[in-house]
């Protein structure tokens, strides 16, 4: 035990072996709808050629590759993170890049990206990139992703909604109605509310015994009126049903490993590949860089510059978890939001990610059992921690306008585009703009403009594929 504590640091960062298993615990449980959401995202949609990727075996590669990935930097970074399949980009890839490639050649894109941003990591310029970052759009980015986190939580619950009109956009309950009515969603209140109280009066493990109290209810109900899946009929729970049928056991089929090809150059161009890698390569790198200063000052590891211990260590295999995303065919691998939930339980160090990741390595085997925890029931935790993120708005000067706008773009737009990288571009554009508007141009690093100038290429990248379009 004394050699652990001096190779993760435990006592030093004022934490204990328990609340490193505790907070490893809580981390996954707030993750495991990824095991369930990343194939439906990534097998609901063929490719060029018409393929679509199984399911089960979908399912299997991103427990792998998570769990692998989330050991890995827990034992090199040692630090709290948690990774799996970023939202994000396989969003993208379903959405708009197997529009146009296969599947093989999709996550050979991912695997370029990855190897870019390694590069980048080991040269440094991802280092310096992050340090030249202003502390306030730092702390910004920190509020944004809490702000984000809560958002995720509340839709994840259905306690908010799109209403289906032009205005308001949003609305309170199933449909935005107005009205919180569906039991899923009232569980979902349940446990927020039983966590809320057990971390406001304190207790350890608040966040955790909130959770099991609301899967334990939830099973309960669906037990007695048999809600279902909200696929299949109206009321039900979203993802994850509250109920084990069959054997919790389940043999992993691990086919997809080594499913990528690197002929998408061939098929669609050398440019129109690079402007898909190109927006890859921004969503991952940027998403990554703001979830990891959050998430280092949730965690009390981070310096008055915003860097946290062994920083390039943890640069170099978040760029690795996209390599190895690919190569497994479960999209790119990075840092998750959601590993603030086992801050808030304590986890200050690396012993919390092995325990996370061992948990994720586990579920390949026993995803029936993952499936118990519904999704409205980790959505509770999401807001938790959201709100304790939130709070370091209160170390802004806001008195100054040309700060005050930047950082609240930059809360703002996360959530509301659904997008961590959307937030921390528009307030990068508007820092530089004002700052320098403000005769302040030579506070601006010559890096933060090289970065504005980059973001505004991300954001013009449809007309700029319009345009290619139009050339060739």
């Amino acid at each position: 035990m004394t050699a652990l504590d001096r190779f993760f640091e435990i006592s030093a960062r004022g934490s204990t072996v328990a609340a490193e298993l505790r907070g490893g615990a809580v981390t996954f449980i707030a993750m495991a709808y990824i095991i369930v959401l990343n194939p439906i995202i990534l097998s609901s949609t063929a490719d060029i050629a018409g393929h679509k990727l199984p399911f089960g075996q979908v399912s299997a590669v991103t427990s792998l590759a998570a769990g692998a990935m989330t050991i890995l930097f827990g034992v090199v970074a040692r630090l709290p993170f948690a990774f799996a399949a970023g939202l994000g980009i396989n969003s993208f890839l379903a959405s708009s890049v197997v529009g146009v490639l296969t599947w093989p050649e999709a996550m050979g894109l991912v695997v370029v990206e990855g190897l870019i941003i390694v590069a980048m990591a080991v040269t440094g310029l991802r280092r310096m990139i992050f340090d030249a970052v202003p502390m306030p759009l730092k702390l910004a980015i920190t509020a944004g992703i809490g702000l984000f986190i809560m958002f995720i939580g509340l839709v994840n619950a259905g306690f908010v909604a799109s209403t289906g009109h032009p205005s308001p956009p949003l609305g309170l309950g199933a449909g935005g109605t107005g009205s919180v009515r569906a039991i899923p969603t009232l569980v979902f209140v349940f446990t927020l509310l039983t966590s809320g109280v057990l971390v406001a009066r304190k207790v350890r493990g608040g966040i955790l015994i909130g959770l099991i109290s609301g899967t334990v209810l939830a099973a309960i109900i669906e037990a007695i009126w048999h809600l279902g899946s909200a696929t299949e009929k109206a009321g039900g729970w979203s993802l994850s049903v509250p109920t084990l049928s069959g054997s919790p056991f389940a043999v992993p089929n691990l086919s997809l490993i080594g499913h990528v090809d690197f002929g998408s150059f061939g098929r669609i161009g050398a440019i129109a590949a690079l402007m898909l890698v190109f927006t890859l390569l921004f969503t991952n790198f940027f998403d990554a860089m703001g979830t990891m200063t959050g998430l280092s000052r949730q965690a009390g590891l981070a310096d008055e510059h915003g860097n946290f211990p062994r920083l390039q260590s943890a640069l170099v295999i978040e760029g690795t978890g996209a390599v190895v995303g690919g190569a497994v065919s479960a999209s790119s691998n990075t840092v998750f939001v959601e590993s603030g939930t086992g801050i808030g339980e304590g986890a200050r160090t690396g012993l919390a990610s092995l325990v996370t990741g061992g948990l994720f390595l586990a579920a390949m085997f026993l995803t029936p059992l993952t499936e118990i925890v519904p999704t409205e029931v980790a959505a509770a935790a999401l807001v938790i921690v959201g709100t304790l993120m939130v709070s370091v708005l209160r170390e802004i000067d806001f008195s100054d306008f040309s700060v005050a706008l930047p950082v609240v773009l930059t809360v703002a737009v996360m959530p509301l585009s659904y997008s961590i990288a959307n937030g921390i571009g528009v307030g990068f554009i508007a820092w530089a703009v004002l700052r320098a508007a403000s005769g302040r141009i030579k506070e601006i690093s010559p890096l933060l403009w090289i970065v504005a100038a980059g973001f505004l290429l991300f954001f013009a990248r449809g007309w700029i594929d319009s345009m290619i379009g139009v050339v060739r």
